[in-house]
């Protein structure tokens, strides 16, 4: 099902700066999912095959080439073993991760890689300087554009932490606003570096500010920070994506990144989207998962729901 983009709204200034966060109440919510909400054995299997389809098959390392892209694709193209496919009564094309990310500078090997394999998933890129952002807006602004212009669908952009940690919401408003812009058709998913802005009451404020302002996705973390995806802090985001819903209409994505890397972490996250967002958000144009180790992870759970026996990680490596 397709999902009008967020067009954002004049930045209301009362609304943000009036919210506030109950830590206590966060975390008790939290508790009650977990020891409520527990996913029957038998469900197991539907579940993590849906987690695969949210997944945005990730690759940030340095050493990033035309190969391990190529591979990258390959893996998001046939997530599982034919075997695997077979007994779950899936179809070869049937099944492919929620995108390919990668940085700009590899956007041109992802296209290329994909067209190989015949898959029209998105090809989700970082920008802005990430992880960090700290490079002047024009840079920022100018590597969406050689991003989308390379074959990018959806672009992540990081916001500028400091001015969010200084409460300066116009400036933040105003520089997603840009890149919002810049991105032109390609999907917005803003990360908020959630473990930089010191406390969940700016956490709620920045989700807020990040959809005014025309994200069509907000995100957590780059990975790269020493706080990322935690359920706390999801839930927080939930719970402005909710609120922002019922005050404009819109619909906004949510995508958790950095941390979750197995089969129990990914049930958990998915338990807390369908338990504050609905079934809606267990589908790929709503939920997106940034990681890079989780599918094989699931990979082995799902061959051993087949089999009866764990493989080695090896033995099915990610691409």
């Amino acid at each position: 099902m397709t999902i009008s983009r967020n067009p954002g709204i004049p930045l209301d200034h009362g609304w943000v700066n009036q919210s506030r966060v109950n830590d206590y109440a966060v975390k008790k919510r939290i508790n009650d999912i977990l020891t409520g909400r527990i996913v029957q054995e038998d469900l197991r299997i539907e579940w993590l095959v849906r987690a695969i389809q949210c997944i945005d098959l990730t690759t940030l390392a340095g050493d990033d080439s035309p190969s391990n892209v190529h591979r990258l694709c390959s893996k998001a193209a046939c997530p599982l073993s034919m075997n695997t496919m077979r007994s779950l009564g899936l179809k070869v094309g049937q099944l492919t991760t929620g995108a390919v990310c990668v940085y700009p500078a590899r956007v041109a090997n992802a296209r290329q890689g994909l067209q190989v394999m015949a898959c029209d998933i998105p090809i989700a890129s970082v920008a802005t300087g990430f992880p960090t952002g700290q490079t002047p807006l024009s840079t920022r602004l100018e590597e969406i554009r050689f991003a989308v212009q390379k074959g990018a669908k959806e672009i992540d952009i990081v916001i500028n932490r400091e001015l969010a940690s200084s409460q300066k919401w116009q400036e933040v408003y105003d520089e997603l606003v840009a890149m919002r812009e810049a991105c032109g058709e390609a999907h917005m998913k803003s990360i908020l570096a959630v473990g930089e802005l010191s406390n969940l009451t700016n956490v709620y404020k920045a989700s807020l500010v990040a959809m005014m302002a025309g994200s069509d996705f907000i995100k957590t973390s780059t990975g790269k920070e020493s706080v990322n995806a935690t359920l706390p802090i999801g839930l927080v985001m939930c719970r402005a994506i909710r609120a922002y819903n019922q005050r404009t209409g819109h619909k906004v994505g949510f995508k958790p990144a950095g941390g979750i890397r197995t089969s129990n972490d990914v049930i958990q996250w998915m338990t807390l989207m369908k338990e504050e967002l609905g079934d809606e958000y267990l589908k790929s144009n709503l939920f997106r998962i940034g990681a890079s180790g989780l599918l094989n992870d699931i990979e082995r759970n799902l061959s051993n729901y087949v089999t009866g026996g764990y493989s080695l990680p090896e033995e099915m490596p990610m691409a």
